[in-house]
């Protein structure tokens, strides 16, 4: 039972960067970590995932080369930095942690949002000019 607190997100230039956290008052070392987003009339989707280890992590095509996902342990937070961010990326990110999870690509390209063991509330990236 976990509570993942999003952090981060703004209005940010087309082609601009930034960083967002998913932290946890308790350690989630043992857990896989997902970032989502939703985006208005638009179904969820898995953006990059971390297994518990950090030894594998999976990025959706289209981010792809412009995200990175990393875990700090000791501080039991998670980020994804993200650049030369797109309109196209605006919408609610979320993150999601799950400890049965063993494959990391079946985490982010599940539909079945509900088999996930928690989320935070999400933080808002709006990238316009």
């Amino acid at each position: 039972q976990l509570r993942l607190v999003e952090s981060g997100g703004g209005l940010v230039q087309p082609g601009g960067s930034l960083r967002l956290s998913c932290t946890a008052p308790t350690s989630f070392s043992r857990y896989a970590i997902g970032w989502f987003r939703q985006a208005p009339g638009k179904e969820r989707e898995g953006v990059a995932c971390i297994s518990w280890r950090g030894d594998n992590t999976y990025y959706t095509t289209s981010v792809k080369g412009r995200a990175t996902i990393s875990r700090d342990y000791a501080k039991n937070t998670a980020y994804l930095e993200m650049e030369n961010l797109k309109p196209e990326d605006t919408a609610i990110y979320l993150c999601t942690a799950e400890e049965r999870i063993t494959n990391i690509r079946d985490m982010c390209e599940t539909t079945a949002f509900h088999v996930l063991d928690a989320w935070g509330q999400g933080t808002q990236v709006t990238v316009a000019s």
